[in-house]
């Protein structure tokens, strides 16, 4: 790996990467791209130059790696994802082409700084959390190991939404991030495909007797390519991400806009072009609804039409589909894709439903997020059959052909077809998606190995019977590119100048620094890295919100999306635990602890957002008592995203990983915090498990109930109410939040927070944690203390996250799930 490695890095220097070239080229775009007097340059004009230098050296290679897959005639893959978390792309690509240093020093010559530059870039901001970043690792991965995979989702005009805070209130506005246009993509006006919605079905028989379907009188949109390159690291190998954008398929009524009704003119094109305009829209309404399934069904059908064009460039017949592409779906959303492949294959190319079938099964797989049955994505029957007539029928005509081998395996067992039909038949017919999608696929994945064998052993037990080894473990994974070697530059260096650069494409070298960690001088130098992203971030607090964090601290972080079953209430009981300690005893010696709390909430989600309130209520309070001084800060960082990450995570000291245990499906942010030297507070639930098992007992804190113990618990019937009678501190915080104490303007504010936990049975079960979680926390603070034997904790973190590299995973599901195989592009 490592000489094929150098032999790359060596090919991709000759290309261009002398500053001298650089500097011409990025002078060049400037002046011919980008239309500007490179004097009269604003810094997002010097960015768009060097940008669209960066983008033309991932051309000729995205090229030459296209006609290879074409020569080859190689099986590809196709990751379908509803959310692309990619980030910002300028240094990720710099660094993926080893052009980063040239580009700086040429930008400098020029008298344009390189930081300066990469902060204008609007992150990428298409997805809400952990399930969208996943697919940006992916891509990354697939790219570096040499793999013929590629992105399919939306071209949302408007990404996940800007977060501001005001009046300690989380508040919405759109985040425009192609306002200023976007550098990296190339639109194909010439790539278009209809996709339509609603209308009927007809019934007719054809001239060979056989009763076929033919779905007519919708409406319908034209879904436009946009293409991004996605280059690999250390490699020529560039694959590409293909996002929708809708597109009316008239622009406007001529008629109505000369007579003056100018609103009903446009009122089609618009209606149209609403499917790609938001990311996650508020599907509290009945229209909500509706546009959420529109925009599932418009990406799918897209994306297939555009697979199927691919593949019959090259092949006659479709009987091979399987054995040419494998399609990865990312959790549900794209699951709609398994009745359309049917559509089209029955009712577009008459095939036999049973040849349909088994080329449909063989050419999709499942990626299953979540544990929690109220989190699974179900559709009303009602609203699906009037936006999707055709697809009802077929998902009804596959639950009729599933559940009659159900009854020959089970015969006489009238429950268990309840439960394993893809029609929930209980208060209002809907669709069970997740059903849907195991019935439809060959391989269904967990993505820790306690979140696979809890489906296996809970939500999805029936199936697990019915298909033995169909469900299967693929732990997640990060990349360490953008984790490691572009979030934690010096870092990284220091790493690269122990051990070698080979870690950034092989992160098990990592564990070549568990023989480091008794180096005094390593661990002097690491430490001083740990504190230079402390001051780092402490800059970027000051600098963009005028707050002041004091380094000497314990940075205590739990940054993630806004979630009840995340249990950042849990964190901050915690904390107002230690403000009342502080309080009572104010002359005891306390370890100086910065919380740091960062993640969005979704819009309709009303008890997030007043946890998100009441944090920066807490705030207000703690942080302004004289008695605390600097011995506790409480900060909630606005608009967390790949960009904020990427400072703030580097300079966690701990990192806080607190889900009930058994509803986490496996946490990427995990493994991102302790790959930068954080130590972890944590439920043995998710990857949290294989952690523990990664970094030792010694180097992780681990506190709670276990998922057997939150069953028995549950099973046994659990009061919450006892543990808030039996412990005074708790009794204490609660009433605190209760009573108005940080809300003297509003004294009720919190009740409904309170509540939830002694009123309507603390579902993610805070309280029955709480003591566990605080006895862990003085475990924490004792350790802190000890700096030498903390860094060596750290160390041994860091060395030990090699198995949580993304590329392990993708080499995982290339083996044992989509069956493609790495290949060099030939030249």
């Amino acid at each position: 790996m490592s000489e094929n490695l150098d032999k790359a890095l060596a090919g991709q220097e000759n290309i261009c990467s002398d500053q001298v070239a650089i500097k011409h080229d990025v002078v060049d775009r400037m002046t011919y791209r980008v239309g500007k007097n490179p004097a009269m340059a604003t810094k997002r004009d010097w960015f768009n130059a060097a940008a669209y230098v960066v983008r033309d050296h991932m051309v000729d290679h995205w090229m030459k790696t296209a006609r290879s897959y074409y020569q080859q005639d190689v099986k590809r893959v196709y990751y379908f994802s509803l959310e692309f978390l990619m980030g910002r792309t300028l240094m990720n690509s710099l660094l993926n082409l080893n052009l980063d240093q040239p580009t700086r020093k040429a930008l400098h010559e020029i008298g344009v700084e390189l930081e300066e530059v990469r902060s204008i870039e609007y992150d990428a901001g298409l997805g809400n959390g952990g399930l969208g970043r996943l697919a940006a690792c992916f891509l990354d991965s697939m790219a570096t190991l040499n793999l013929p995979g590629f992105g399919f989702g939306i071209r949302y005009e408007y990404g996940m939404f800007m977060q501001t805070i005001e009046g300690g209130r989380q508040v919405e506005h759109p985040d425009n991030w192609l306002r200023y246009g976007n550098p990296w993509e190339f639109p194909r006006p010439e790539v278009l495909y209809p996709v339509n919605f609603n209308g009927h079905v007809t019934e007719y028989i054809n001239e060979h007797g056989v009763k076929c379907h033919c779905w007519e009188d919708g409406d319908d949109v034209l879904a436009m390519a946009y293409d991004t390159p996605v280059p690999g690291y250390g490699t020529s190998t560039v694959n590409k991400i293909r996002l929708w954008s809708a597109k009316a398929t008239r622009d406007f009524d001529l008629g109505l806009f000369n007579s003056g009704n100018y609103v009903k003119a446009v009122e089609s094109k618009n209606e149209s072009e609403n499917i790609s305009k938001v990311l996650y829209p508020n599907d509290t309404t009945s229209m909500g609804k509706e546009l959420r399934l529109k925009q599932q069904y418009f990406f799918v059908c897209a994306s297939l039409q555009d697979v199927l064009s691919r593949y019959q460039k090259q092949h006659k017949n479709l009987e091979s589909l399987a054995d040419k592409v494998a399609i990865q779906l990312n959790d549900t959303h794209p699951s709609i894709a398994i009745p359309e492949l049917m559509r089209v294959l029955v009712d577009l190319h008459h095939m036999q439903w049973e040849q349909a079938w088994d080329i449909t099964v063989r050419t999709f797989s499942y990626t299953n997020h979540t544990l929690m049955p109220e989190a699974l994505e179900t559709w009303s029957v009602a609203m699906f059959e009037k936006i999707l007539p055709r697809h009802m029928q077929i998902i009804y005509q596959i639950n009729h052909l599933f559940l009659r081998d159900v009854m020959h395996q089970y015969p006489g067992d009238t429950d268990i077809l309840g439960r394993m039909s893809i029609i929930d038949e209980h208060g209002g017919k809907r669709i069970r998606m997740s059903h849907l999608a195991i019935v439809g696929s060959h391989k269904v994945n967990g993505v820790a190995q306690i979140h696979t064998d809890l489906m296996k052993q809970t939500i999805f037990a029936d199936f697990d019977r019915f298909y033995p080894g169909k469900i299967v473990n693929m732990t997640n994974g990060i990349t360490p590119r953008r984790w490691l070697n572009q979030a934690n530059p010096l870092l990284a260096k220091l790493i690269s100048t122990h051990i070698g650069c080979d870690w950034i494409t092989d992160l098990k070298q990592l564990q070549q620094l568990s023989l480091l960690v008794d180096d005094a001088d390593f661990c002097a130098e690491f430490a001083s890295v740990k504190r230079a992203n402390k001051e780092r971030f402490a800059a970027y607090m000051l600098s963009h919100y005028k707050v002041v964090l004091n380094v000497d601290s314990l940075f205590d972080v739990q940054i993630k999306r806004m979630h009840e079953y995340k249990r950042q209430l849990l964190n901050l009981l915690h904390v107002v635990t230690l403000y009342n300690r502080i309080r009572h005893q104010p002359d005891a010696d306390y370890v100086p602890r910065t919380v740091i709390f960062g993640g969005k909430s979704a819009p309709g989600y009303m008890m997030a957002k007043l946890i998100i309130k009441l944090i920066n209520d807490v705030a207000d309070v703690v942080n302004n008592d004289p008695v605390v001084g600097n011995r506790l800060k409480l900060v909630f960082v606005p608009n967390y995203n790949v960009s904020s990450a990427e400072i703030m995570i580097p300079a966690a000291d701990l990192s806080e990983q607190i889900s009930t245990a058994g509803t986490e499906a496996s946490g990427t942010g995990n493994m991102k915090l302790a790959l930068n030297g954080a130590l972890t507070i944590g439920t043995l639930d998710g990857a949290n498990v294989e952690i523990r098992d990664e970094v030792g007992d010694d180097n992780i804190f681990i506190f709670g109930l276990t998922t057997d113990e939150v069953a028995q618990l549950k099973q046994n019937g659990y009061n919450p109410r006892d543990y808030y009678d039996a412990n005074l501190e708790l009794r204490e915080v609660l009433d605190m939040i209760g009573s108005g104490f940080f809300s003297i303007d509003e004294p009720g504010r919190f009740k409904p927070v309170i509540d939830s936990l002694l009123q309507h049975g603390d579902h993610y079960l805070l309280l029955a944690d709480y003591a566990s979680y605080i006895a862990c926390q003085k475990k924490v603070e004792d350790a802190y203390r000890d700096q030498q034997q903390w860094m060596k904790k750290a160390i041994l973190n860091v060395a030990n996250m090699g198995k949580f590299s993304s590329d392990r995973t993708i080499l995982q599901y290339a083996e044992q799930i989509w069956g493609v195989k790495q290949l060099v592009p030939t030249e």
